[in-house]
């Protein structure tokens, strides 16, 4: 029981910095405006210049991944957190677009630390907890990036961004000043069971080939239903007004539809996966969002269309989870790193690409692709959940249904339950855990 309670306590606080990541990223998107005005930036070199934040977020997820093989994944998401909060207020504080596109590299810097950091730790909590609660980080992370998108949007008119990036600094500090240290008592949590005796060990080893053949797969995963999110929240407000005629009000909402039905997604996400599993929640998730992006895509009216936008993001919200912690749970955090990098990627690729082919055939033909996408995801990882070694002691996490700390009986969907108890954990022989 008190090993239960620390892990409890350590959760509470890892979802304080999934909170608090989504929080401060809305806070910065929702001034975006202001920022181009300040600089002087035309649309171009504004885009040249967010062009940063990729660049940071990309270069240092893979850098994040081996130092929490070394130093731990809770210090480092204290590290990245303090980091994070500082490097928010620095976009504020130019006055041109070469100066904005450098701080926004060390902001991207501090989110793609914090977030490898993040997913790798909580890897480790659901490896312990022996409960898929990954997607209600996630879900921690979508609350926060509203309720920040929410605040940023009231005070946008009264306070100045460097008024309201200042603040975000102060909260973001203050945040993890609370739950910094709680963290930092709690080491990443030991493995729930022995390795057997010759068993592979990630952290620092050297993976084997199929290992990062699977840790790419899942990568892959999380490519496509971030690319579903990068485009959706770029041009799905456009296709409403623009294809479907919706008023502006109804047009700005549909992505909110989209982002509160994932939300709400990630909530029930640990129950559907105790319900259902990792494979069929991965193929259920696909095939109700490519069915939801057809009809949000093709459909002929606009309450039909918003319907498919909610049903996408049912489907799309727990495949980036489940998609990270397995990746996690075959390589430790450079799995989560690997797999972070791909779905970030994705995130990218998605509004581009929606964009030229829509000038290539229309807007709503584009959108489709987000369907075509969520669909192979659905295959993937049906694919990817078979190819799992059953037989094998450390298969018996994570069995649908079953309850916390129990043994379960061997089943068929391993990817991630085969390596929950075995190869995610040779990294805590790197950091003490």
């Amino acid at each position: 029981m008190p090993q239960l309670n620390k892990l409890l306590t350590a959760r509470s606080a890892l979802t304080l910095f999934f909170a608090l990541d989504g929080f401060l990223f809305a806070g910065w998107v929702v001034r975006i405006p202001a920022i181009k005005q300040q600089t002087g930036s035309s649309a171009s070199d504004l885009g040249l210049a967010l062009l940063g934040v990729s660049a940071g977020a990309v270069v240092t997820m893979t850098l994040t991944g081996r130092l929490c093989a070394r130093f731990g994944s809770h210090p480092v998401t204290v590290a990245s957190g303090v980091l994070l909060s500082l490097a928010i207020a620095l976009p504020a504080l130019t006055h041109s677009t070469l100066a904005l596109g450098l701080v926004l590299l060390v902001f991207g810097t501090a989110y793609g630390a914090i977030n490898v950091a993040m997913n790798s730790a909580a890897v480790d909590l659901v490896a312990a907890l022996r409960r898929p609660v990954m997607p209600s980080f996630h879900a921690a992370f979508s609350l926060g990036g509203m309720v920040g998108a929410g605040l940023g949007g009231l005070v946008a008119a009264g306070l100045s961004p460097a008024a309201h990036l200042l603040g975000l600094t102060a909260v973001g500090l203050l945040l993890t000043a609370v739950a910094g240290p709680v963290l930092l008592r709690h080491p990443s949590p030991a493995p729930p069971e022995a390795l057997p005796t010759g068993a592979p060990r990630s952290g620092g080893r050297r993976q084997d080939r199929r290992t990062r053949r699977l840790v790419t797969v899942f990568g892959v995963i999380a490519l496509c239903t971030a690319y579903g999110e990068g485009a959706l929240a770029d041009w799905g407000a456009l296709h409403l007004a623009q294809d479907l005629d919706a008023h502006p009000g109804v047009a700005a909402a549909g992505y909110a539809l989209f982002a509160l039905a994932m939300t709400a997604g990630r909530l029930s996400g640990t129950a559907l996966l105790e319900r259902l599993g990792q494979t069929r929640t991965l193929v259920a998730g696909g095939a109700a969002a490519a069915v939801g992006m057809l009809l949000g895509a093709l459909a002929p009216t606009v309450w039909a269309a918003l319907l498919g936008f909610a049903v996408t993001g049912l489907g799309l919200a727990n495949i980036f989870p489940v998609a990270v912690a397995r990746a996690g749970a075959l390589a430790g955090p450079a799995g989560v790193a690997a797999a972070s990098t791909l779905g970030y990627g994705g995130m990218l690729l998605g509004p581009p690409v929606i964009g030229f082919l829509a000038d290539w055939f229309s807007l709503p033909v584009a959108l489709t692709s987000v369907a075509v996408l969520a669909a192979g995801a659905a295959v993937i990882g049906y694919r990817a959940g078979r190819a799992a070694v059953p037989g094998r002691a450390e298969d018996r996490a994570e069995e649908p249904g079953s309850g916390a700390g129990q043994r379960q009986p061997e089943r068929r969907d391993g990817a991630f339950a085969g390596a929950v108890t075995g190869a995610t954990r040779g990294s805590h022989g790197t950091h003490g855990g």
